[in-house]
């Protein structure tokens, strides 16, 4: 069987995700892959033997037989090298967030209007069993018109992931309510059938600013450990960090509809706690992925009783097996325009609500409007990215 050759831009860290993608036996391999960084580039081609290296990801595009990318280098690139796939003529696959800016956003969702390149965005919780069980309980109806949601999200490995590397400034981030938020503000968006239409955010840098910093002349290393407890303990962290280490935001979305999303990098509990509240009744999970429960009210009584209770089992994969079914949706997009959960449109409001929120914290809490999307490229993503 020939195979659709893929290429890999970013190959350590997140890049690992498209191995999902090297299905020689179903017509697709992974051929080549981009990264500056040579250890990188070594543990890809001791996976990949056959599979060609560059550091610069400008060569990986300039290969005809490179017809699919994955985009999985950090954030502050996103905007630069998918512009340039899509260009290039490839379909891309771009882990979330979309850009930083609500402009990077909009200027590749132009691009892949205008070149018909096709564009898939990797918000692989659209893909969660917990998820997709909340959305088919909502959209069933049991629990009424909904018109509040909720979200904590309780982060222990904060001090690991983010404030030891290129994730603890602004200038590469944005700031970590976008960067990690993106995910939460795109699952309520979905679960709750609207888009943020103002925003309003409060966070602050108030425990890492304390801890002990490596020298710039140390590389970082976001290695995570149990042991990296209670943070004000810790050193190592990056010398500059001027992200918020606890954000919130209140949204008001275009169908009247309001939600809240609060999240903490210092808490010493991992888990997205998510609750709907709508005219007939409350949904909530208890846990986010492998043995977790969707717990259901319909009538009047303690949060202890609920009147229906989903049992979820893991599935295999990473991030719950969600990792997995997304690339396998991507790959079915590309070969038959397949529909698929994730949204690029989606994605581009759920950085917006991101991106303003961290405005409006800076800048004395004050409300920010979501500018709308150009309907005509509204219109190109709802039809399946045809014109």
């Amino acid at each position: 069987m020939k195979c659709t050759r893929i290429g890999v831009i970013g190959v350590g860290g997140r890049g690992a995700h498209a191995d999902n993608a090297h299905q020689p036996e179903n017509g697709w391999e992974i051929a080549m892959g981009a990264d500056p960084s040579p250890e990188a580039r070594r543990k890809f081609q001791e996976k990949y033997p056959g599979a060609a290296v560059t550091s610069d990801y400008r060569e990986l595009l300039a290969d005809p037989e490179i017809k699919v990318v994955f985009v999985m280098a950090p954030d502050f690139l996103h905007e630069e090298m998918t512009v340039a796939a899509l260009e290039a003529g490839k379909a891309v696959y771009l882990e979330k967030p979309m850009a930083i800016t609500l402009e990077g956003c909009d200027r590749i969702l132009e691009t892949a209007m205008r070149t018909g390149s096709k564009l898939f965005v990797g918000h692989n919780m659209r893909y969660f069993a917990s998820i997709l069980t909340m959305k088919q309980v909502i959209d069933s109806g049991m629990i009424g018109e909904i018109q509040c949601g909720w979200c904590r999200h309780f982060i222990n490995y904060g001090g690991d992931a983010y404030f030891r590397d290129w994730h603890s400034e602004q200038k590469n981030t944005c700031g970590l309510l976008l960067q990690k938020g993106a995910h939460d503000i795109d699952v309520m968006h979905w679960l709750m059938g609207s888009y943020t239409r103002r925003v309003v955010g409060m966070g602050m840098l108030s425990v890492y600013n304390r801890c002990g910093r490596r020298s710039p002349d140390v590389p970082g290393c976001a290695q995570w450990s149990d042991a990296h407890y209670p943070p004000l303990e810790q050193t190592g962290f990056s010398p500059v960090i001027d992200v918020e280490d606890h954000n919130m935001i209140l949204m008001q979305l275009a169908s009247g509809a309001q939600a809240t999303y609060m999240q903490c990098h210092y808490s010493p509990d991992a888990e997205r706690n998510y609750t709907f509240i709508g005219t007939r009744g409350r949904i909530e999970n208890i846990g986010d992925s492998g043995n977790c429960q969707i717990h259901v009210w319909n009538r009047r009584g303690p949060r202890s009783t609920p009147d229906l209770v989903y049992n979820l089992k893991p599935e295999a994969g990473t991030h719950g097996g969600s990792d997995p079914k997304i690339v396998d949706s991507f790959l079915a997009f590309v070969r038959d325009g397949a529909p698929t959960n994730a949204s690029p449109v989606a994605a581009r409001n759920a950085v917006a609500a991101g991106v303003l929120g961290h405005r409006s914290m800076r800048d004395g809490n004050m409300p920010q409007e979501i500018p709308p999307l150009d309907p005509a490229l509204v219109r190109y993503f709802e039809n399946g990215q045809k014109k």
